[in-house]
């Protein structure tokens, strides 16, 4: 069985090439999937719109119906970063759709990844960040809530802090919360995960994947998890506009094959999304995005 992809075209809204938050990257990543040979007709699965009453589990109510009747109050739109209009609501529900759909498919044949997600800004009553509707956040409640999964871990990598997945899930006892981040970056004002750990700028290779390997562990010792959802932004990156940690793509790599592989060996799942990445060379920041999956399509 091949790595199972989710995507769905409209994962990008349209935004102008010079938009700060890079939409064509979604297209591209699609590409350089294919180029890869990781796109077959066995391989990819369509996500559908996360509907009212999921994403509901972990935004306040009104917000949601906000953000589907694009009736979001101009002052949350600026801290989202853009308007809520048609294509940015449908956007976010598919994201959130397709990373349930991913942690499923995990959940049945051991990783799966989503082509988008990884929006841990999006806080119970209001989305921040570039990020809407909080993904992995709702994708967790909702396994809880249905009893596909009791114990869940959180693995988020992405170059800024997860305070959205931490406010939403701090008092859920089913699910443990763990960042790893750049210490001086977004947001200013951190919120407590269960574990975070904080890192200097210039933080390279190196000194980033010794620390990985030494809390992995720890991680794994805390529970038998019955699914791992793994953030694997790639704004750690040397050339990345919004991240100072100075990772390589080869230091990607590592830290993707470091996390999949020491989860997976112990038969835990793993649902990959694929988190920030804002350079402006957008073809390059695709295939950055393409090493997940590249990783990832080796324990399939």
């Amino acid at each position: 069985m091949p790595l199972q992809i989710v995507h769905h075209p409209d994962y990008d809204a349209g935004f102008a090439a010079n938009h700060r938050f890079p939409m064509s990257k979604y297209p591209l990543l699609m590409e350089a999937l294919r180029a890869h040979g990781l796109v077959g007709p066995d391989a990819l699965n369509t996500a559908e719109p996360a509907p009212a009453s999921w994403l509901k589990l972990a935004h306040a109510a009104d917000y949601v119906d906000q953000v589907i009747n694009c009736s979001v109050l101009e002052k949350i739109e600026r801290e989202i970063g853009f308007p809520v209009g048609p294509r940015v609501s449908l956007r976010a529900q598919l994201a959130t759709g397709g990373t349930i759909l991913a942690a499923r498919l995990a959940l049945r044949h051991g990783i799966a990844c989503n082509t988008a997600g990884g929006s841990h800004h999006a806080r119970r009553a209001h989305g921040a960040g570039f990020c809407t509707f909080n993904d992995v956040a709702v994708a967790s409640l909702l396994l809880l809530d249905e009893g596909a999964a009791q114990n869940i871990m959180v693995v988020d990598l992405d170059v800024h802090q997860g305070d959205g997945t931490a406010d939403i899930l701090s008092d859920e006892p089913g699910v443990f919360t763990f960042s790893m981040h750049g210490e001086r970056n977004y947001p200013v004002r951190k919120i407590a995960s269960d574990l975070d750990i904080a890192l200097p700028d210039g933080t390279g290779d190196d000194a980033y994947l010794r620390r990985l390997a030494t809390i992995l562990p720890e991680l794994s010792a805390r529970a038998r998890w019955d699914i791992v959802f793994y953030n694997a932004g790639v704004d750690v990156h040397a050339e990345d506009r919004l991240g100072r940690l100075a990772l390589s793509n080869e230091g990607l790599r590592a830290r993707d094959e470091m996390v999949i592989g020491h989860f997976r060996a112990l038969g835990m799942p793993v649902c990959g999304v694929i988190g920030g990445g804002y350079s402006t060379d957008v073809p390059a920041l695709a295939a950055r995005h393409a090493i997940l999956f590249e990783v990832a399509s080796a324990y399939a």
